[in-house]
């Protein structure tokens, strides 16, 4: 038979959902003036009757339809819904949904014979998270988190609802994973779950790039039936990331054949690769690789309201400034961030939508959320490691003079949880049956505790919320386990696009700014930047954003090569915080919501390039007379060797300088110490810098650090 789809998008009709609504809504007539016009996909906050609205709404559509065909079946599939529904179809209740990234299938084949026109109901709900703990829903950073107004509610249908029909036999859903794969052989693993109208014999055809690649034979029972089978495909295709080589992909589609007819069909592009991780070092088909990334946030606040340029161009942007992953935080993508991920070779590392601190009442739906996280994104290649929740002992940001909260921040890492003992386990576990072909991590930023005492990944906001930019360098002296793989750090600086400062009012009655909105509805945390820039001590707006970018440049800068120096030894990377904004805020971003770069952008592209040659951390300030040692390294992410590499090194003050010349091989993929800068501080006061230059045949690196010479403290 032939496969038919529409989509049910366009104008629907909405109301603000009440008990009179329920219960006789789907009679109402739609031109009573209650009802919206409202536009499918979208949040119903897109339209302004429900700007303010925490809902929940009745959405609604009427659509003609010819009753399926002979031995045909037809469901209606909503793509994605937030974050809850109720769901009607001619007055008849089809059922109750729950999770935004997962389609969600009803069959309405029954009702559809009945006659050729239809109403369509749904009722959506986003129950607004009241704060960072006991959170009932599952939907990450979307609700009441940092980066976006804590108001916000992203309730609505944000994708396409369908309408379409299959044969007896549909497929419900189909996973491909690859287990392993090497230049003779990958092995890939495929699970579909069938729908049946009946008990049947089923011919499972499985095609590779469109040819056939096997064929079998179950026996189905009515309703639903797991099933799974593996291929092995003989001299495979590979995909690499991008540095690695090319990125390859594969088509794999599954036919069910019933009666001789085809009865539905699915298909998944997907990359032949094998993802390994030994001590939080990443290998892709065998070849390890040190991960520069940045922490990727949903495009927008509506997921709907990103179009898939938009989307893409944040990928790009990621591409420019020299990274290898990004770490999806707290949320699940669109589609389109996949998409593009596999096809410019960047790596993804997904956190599941656990964000802080959830109500027990989770659990089953996070279980299985999980598993249809494994179903909707497992083909792709690009995603390699899972991260079951993140920041589970987190509350808000503390004041560092508050040492009774900063204690009580401490031992929620130390001592056993519901979120990060049991809720963390049960996810991870999901996961891990699920696919195998990954590595699955209970949660993120947390610290060495009993009996996990080698800790995760680590949150270390050193220069921001704690100490120094330049004390990392001390910890991973003290505790090379915390920086294996650093997954959040950076600092914040306002946005050179930023809509909520009113330029007239900066201009003339700074530093009386509005921050109390600034701190509730914008991410201003005052704390912090009345700590580092209190507004009073600048002169304007302009100069306090400037100070603010070019700190934010610093630590992203010390920390950076402060971790490339530990290549392997023993980091594994590192993933700022973060590449781009999703709304009007005041952030840890290097892009603002409107693409605009800060200062960091430029200064974090610099210090991801393949080649970099780098100094130790430089004191703040030093005194004349001080003896000054500064290792110089020079990093090749590479993958040949640097045969001989000529490093030039000067010191600088005001009317001298000082010179060194170090050199030597580089291996491929290695960091090596090229000589020690040793010099006596002069007796100048004011600035003293250090410029470096690598040249290795037409390949060259440079670098700046600068201090300032200031007279020793009395006795």
């Amino acid at each position: 038979m032939e496969l038919s789809r529409r989509k049910l998008d366009g104008r629907w009709v909405a109301v603000e959902a009440n008990d009179d609504v329920r219960r006789y809504g789907i009679e109402l007539d739609t031109d009573d003036t209650t009802w919206e016009p409202v536009i499918v996909p979208g949040h119903w906050r897109d339209t302004p009757k429900f700007a303010a609205s925490d809902g929940p709404v009745m959405y609604r559509h009427r659509f003609s339809a010819d009753p399926p065909g002979d031995g045909a079946r037809r469901w209606i599939t909503l793509d994605g819904i937030f974050y809850q529904a109720d769901v009607w179809l001619d007055g008849a209740y089809l059922g109750d949904p729950e999770g935004y990234f997962f389609p969600h299938t009803f069959d309405v084949t029954a009702l559809s014979e009945l006659d050729d026109e239809h109403v369509l109901a749904i009722e959506a709900t986003c129950a607004p998270q009241g704060g960072p703990n006991n959170r009932r829903n599952i939907t990450g950073v979307f609700q009441h988190w940092d980066g976006i107004d804590r108001q916000w509610n992203p309730g609505g249908i944000w994708r396409s609802v369908h309408l379409y029909d299959t044969g007896p036999v549909r497929v419900d859903r189909f996973r491909v994973l690859c287990r392993d794969a090497d230049t003779r052989r990958a092995h890939v693993q495929l699970a579909a779950r069938l729908d049946s109208d009946a008990q049947r014999s089923v011919t499972v055809r499985t095609f590779v790039d469109n040819e056939l690649h096997d064929e079998h034979v179950h026996l189905v029972a009515s309703g639903e039936n797991q099933i799974e089978w593996s291929l092995d495909i003989v001299d495979p295709r590979l995909w690499w990331p991008r540095n690695l080589g090319d990125q390859l992909l594969t088509n794999v589609a599954v036919e069910l054949i019933v009666d001789g007819e085809l009865s539905d069909r699915r298909e998944r592009r997907t990359g032949l690769r094998q993802v390994t991780w030994d001590n939080w070092i990443c290998s892709v088909n065998g070849e390890r690789l040190f991960l520069k990334g940045a922490n990727l946030l949903p495009t927008r606040a509506g997921l709907a309201d990103a179009d898939k340029g938009a989307v893409r161009r944040d990928l790009e942007h990621a591409v420019d400034l020299g990274l290898d992953v990004v770490r999806v935080h707290g949320h699940i993508a669109d589609r389109e961030v996949y998409r593009a991920a596999d096809e410019l070779g960047m790596l993804i590392m997904q956190d599941f939508p656990l964000q802080w601190g959830h109500a027990r009442s989770v659990r089953g739906q996070a279980v299985d959320q999980a598993r249809a996280a494994v179903d909707t994104l497992g083909h792709h290649p690009s995603i390699v490691q899972w991260t079951a929740h993140n920041d589970p002992s987190a509350t808000t940001a503390v004041d560092r003079s508050d040492w009774k909260k900063r204690t009580r921040q401490v031992m929620a890492h130390q001592l056993p949880s519901w979120n990060k003992s049991v809720l963390d386990r049960w996810v991870k576990r999901s996961f891990e049956k699920a696919d195998a072909s990954r590595e699955t991590v209970a949660h993120s930023g947390v610290l060495p505790h009993f009996p996990q005492l080698s800790g995760t990944d680590t949150h270390l906001w050193y220069g921001w919320h704690r100490g120094d930019a330049e004390d990392l360098a001390g910890l991973a002296a003290r505790v090379p386990r915390l920086v294996r793989f650093v997954s959040e750090f950076g600092a914040h600086a306002p946005p050179n696009t930023a809509p909520f400062i009113d330029d007239e009012l900066a201009a003339h009655e700074w530093p009386h700014l509005d921050w109390d909105r600034l701190h509730n509805e914008f991410g201003y945390q005052r704390d912090q930047f009345e700590r580092l820039f209190p507004p009073d001590q600048y002169e304007s707006y302009e100069s306090w954003r400037n100070a603010a970018q070019r700190y934010q440049s610093h630590v992203l800068k010390t920390h950076i090569e402060t971790l490339r120096r530990l290549k392997y030894r023993p980091s594994g990377g590192f993933c700022f915080y973060a590449l781009a904004d999703p709304g009007p805020v005041i952030s840890a971003s290097v892009l603002d919501h409107e693409r605009v770069p800060k200062d960091a952008y430029a200064v974090v592209k610099a210090a991801c390039t393949q080649v970099l040659v780098v100094a130790g951390t430089l004191p703040e300030w030093v005194n004349e007379g001080d003896r000054l040692r500064l290792d110089v390294h020079l990093i090749n992410d590479l993958r040949e060797e640097i045969d001989f590499a000529v490093v030039d090194a000067v010191a600088s003050w005001a009317g001298s300088e000082q010179r060194w010349r170090f050199g030597g091989p580089v291996p491929a993929d290695d960091v090596v110490k090229v000589g020690q800068i040793d010099m006596t501080v002069p007796e100048t006061l004011g600035e003293l810098s250090f410029t470096l230059t690598m040249t290795a045949g037409d390949i060259t690196s440079r670098n700046r650090y600068a201090t300032a010479v200031t007279l020793p403290p009395e006795a």
